[in-house]
């Protein structure tokens, strides 16, 4: 048989016995080598002659540095240079301030860095570090964030492009006139992206050319940063991202790490990384911002919402505008014939905001589903019911058809596994000793995202073929999932697809976020597998030595904006006990039932929808963080007091998903998965809290010092 003719016959053997490798619950490609230690990391690439780096971060909130004294850094055996505001190579004016690094004596915030050791061991180098002294101007800062803020103000744009502002009908009239009225207000605290990797770049110089590893969601935006900073042509660029260990939005962009280590590496010759210290990360790499919601629901007696105002106020810094866009769920989720959502904004001297999973979504939902059930015990209505009488027939803001929705058959479909008929609606009805017991439901819901890419797939003689794209997997399967559609689009088994992914040397590709990496990334390559099919079907004769290849591009066809309003929906149900002595909360019982189109791997979908509901259950919880007033920095910046949940604190959690056939999406007919299953988790246990408890907690997180205030408050 020749080459030609085994991959011909590989692909028949494909259709008869692969049975279609989507929606398989395939293995993830790369997990041996994780649990093995082979994957590497920013970090871990062997590179001759490298140094390492250790930088210092600024100790007041705002003011100039004065002076750097480099005197006794430089004596720390093994440190090789201190790199300064008034010495470190000059950069071009960045479109992205925080990354303006070493460049100007101005602290916009505290933490920010004002010094690098570079030193021939990390040792040597937080050494070295700890020896800089420098000195400030010192300034008058303002890091609070409150509602009549003096300096709040409404933007042009929440992120993403979203109208500050969206208003319909008369909102306050309506509310006024409604024989059913909720006006109520939430707090959502700032909250920390905490990867299992931190922040961390190798550069080196190599012929002009400027090679990194990084730790990033997306290469090619670190390719074009820095190739602005420091003037060179992009296909001077290098960068790699093989392997990286989470990011939850904050490698979304550059960080500092990246630029650093470049000016490093160009200042002493030598190949550096940057391995941030997790007690970094909260000022440099983005947060959550804080988010003060107030919401004004007024209904009918039949439930029928007839106003709602969601009004969010939010904190930017002093040089980056960054507006968490939490009202704009509420232009989607349900019927309101008369609607207004407005955020507003105080820049202060805070670190940056920026993409925490499920940006908007992820703070907006808790505030609103919260409400809805606020709503629901005005009218002693089921708070399920409710959601169901308010679903609109179209999308409210835009007034776009759906391309599907089925966030009522979730909803249903949630309440036959959880048992929801069986819950007595009164609150503190079900004691057991000191421990309360309540049961609540809340909605989610997540744009479709989708943006051009290119990828292309190589048939090989020896019968394998080769998938190429400059996508990013930062732990959730994409090597896996894309393989999947590489091996359908060509009808062979799936063990005959590799991939190869994380670099700028391969065909581009949008970063992994917004849910929307799969969805983009697998449309080119099912564009180019498709394409490839067909030339493979006209050859005949062995294959050329390299093999035959095919390419796609979706510029033009990929796009966000549709005709069609398109969402992934789904309904969260919760199981809480709530201890009178304690004020622990516990959950027993987290489900949630998602309707995201075509699931595309359901082993790894499952642990995407299963990871966003612990991300959920921390933000109830355990996640907050709070801005120290006098120093003007977060007092949690790390893992031992910014607390997420451990293994003991998941149990019970289960994620299913409804069959879902849309035809206005991508060629998979798949929706993103990634953020749908942190939103409205939240709510869904604040709502049991109120169940069980009788008593509601607006502020997350719901820690045991605010419930049991709570219950004593009410004589529990």
């Amino acid at each position: 048989m020749t080459s030609g003719e085994q991959a011909q016959a590989g692909r028949r053997e494909g259709r008869e016995t692969s049975g279609g490798s989507v929606g398989a619950p395939a293995e993830r490609r790369e997990g041996r080598e994780k649990v093995t230690g082979a994957a590497r990391y920013a970090a871990e690439y062997p590179v001759p002659g490298r140094a390492q780096a250790w930088p210092v971060p600024a100790a007041v909130a705002r003011g100039r540095v004065s002076g750097v004294d480099t005197a006794a850094a430089l004596a720390v055996p093994g440190v090789l240079d201190v790199l300064t505001p008034g010495d470190a190579p000059r950069l071009a004016e960045p479109d992205d301030p925080t990354l303006a690094v070493l460049q100007d004596p101005r602290v916009p915030h505290r933490g920010w860095f004002v010094a690098l050791v570079v030193a021939e061991t990390l040792e040597a180098a937080r050494a070295g570090a700890a020896a800089v002294r420098v000195r400030y101007d010192t300034e008058e800062h303002d890091v609070v964030l409150g509602a009549s803020h003096p300096g709040v103000y409404v933007p042009e744009e929440a992120n993403g492009g979203h109208p500050a502002v969206r208003e319909q009908g008369d909102p306050d009239g309506a509310f006024g006139s409604s024989a059913v009225r909720v006006d109520v207000a939430y707090r959502v605290p700032p909250l920390h992206n905490h990867p299992m990797e931190p922040h961390t770049s190798t550069a080196r110089w190599e012929d002009g050319r400027l090679v990194v590893h990084t730790s990033s969601q997306g290469t090619g935006a670190v390719r074009t940063a820095l190739a602005a900073l420091f003037g060179l042509p992009e296909d001077r660029v290098v960068v790699h991202a093989e392997h990286v260990g989470g990011g939850f939005g904050s490698k979304g962009t550059p960080r500092p790490d990246v630029v650093l280590a470049a000016m490093a590496a160009r200042r002493t010759g030598r190949a550096v990384t940057v391995a941030l210290p997790r007690r970094h990360l909260a000022a440099v790499v983005g947060h959550r911002a804080p988010t003060l919601h107030r919401l004004r629901l007024g209904a009918g007696a039949d439930g029928r919402l007839e106003s709602l105002t969601h009004e969010v106020t939010t904190h930017t810094s002093r040089i980056k505008e960054f507006v968490e866009q939490a009202a704009v769920p509420a232009r989607v989720m349900y019927a309101a014939p008369h609607l207004r959502t407005v955020h507003r904004v105080a820049a202060l001297d805070v670190p940056s905001p920026s993409w925490m999973r499920a940006p908007g979504e992820a703070p907006g939902m808790y505030a609103l589903e919260s409400a809805l059930d606020e709503l629901a015990t005005e009218l002693g209505m089921d708070p399920v019911e409710l959601r169901v009488r308010n679903e609109p027939d179209v999308e409210p803001d835009s007034g776009k058809p759906f391309s599907s929705r089925q966030l009522v058959a979730c909803l249903r479909e949630g309440a036959r596994r959880f048992g929801w008929d069986g819950r007595d609606p009164r609150p503190r009805s079900r004691r057991d000793g000191p421990l309360l017991r309540g049961t609540g439901v809340a909605a989610a819901t997540y744009p479709v995202m989708v943006g051009p890419s290119t990828a292309a797939v190589r048939a090989r003689p020896d019968g394998t073929f080769l998938v190429r794209i400059n996508a990013t997997d930062i732990g959730t399967g994409a090597r896996t999932v894309l393989a999947q559609i590489g091996a359908d689009a060509l009808g062979v088994p799936l063990e005959r697809v590799a991939v190869e992914v994380g670099s700028t040397e391969l065909p581009s590709a949008p970063l992994a976020g917004g849910s929307s990496g799969t969805a983009s990334w697998g449309w080119a390559v099912h564009e180019a597998g498709t394409r490839l099919a067909r030339q493979l079907a006209g050859h005949t004769g062995p294959l050329p030595g390299p093999g035959l290849e095919a390419r796609a591009d979706t510029k033009g066809v990929a796009r966000t904006e549709s005709d069609w309003a398109r969402h992934a929906f789904g309904a969260h149900f919760a199981e809480v006990s709530v201890d009178t002595v304690t004020g622990e909360v516990r959950v027993g019982r987290l489900l949630g039932v998602y309707a995201a189109g075509r699931i595309l791997n359901a082993r790894t979908a499952r642990s995407q929808f299963v990871g966003g509901m612990t991300m959920g259950l921390g933000m109830a919880l355990t996640e907050g963080s709070t801005m120290d007033a006098a120093f003007g920095d977060f007092a949690e910046s790390d893992l031992a007091s910014y607390h997420v949940p451990a293994h003991a604190d998941v149990t019970g959690i289960e994620a299913h998903w409804l069959d879902e056939d849309d035809p206005h999406l991508n060629p998979m007919g798949s929706k993103g998965i990634g953020e749908i299953g942190i939103v409205g988790t939240a709510a869904a246990i604040g709502n049991a809290v109120h169940h069980a408890t009788g008593i509601r907690l607006r502020a997350l997180p719901l820690t045991p010092d605010r419930v049991l205030a709570g219950l004593l408050g009410t004589g529990a």
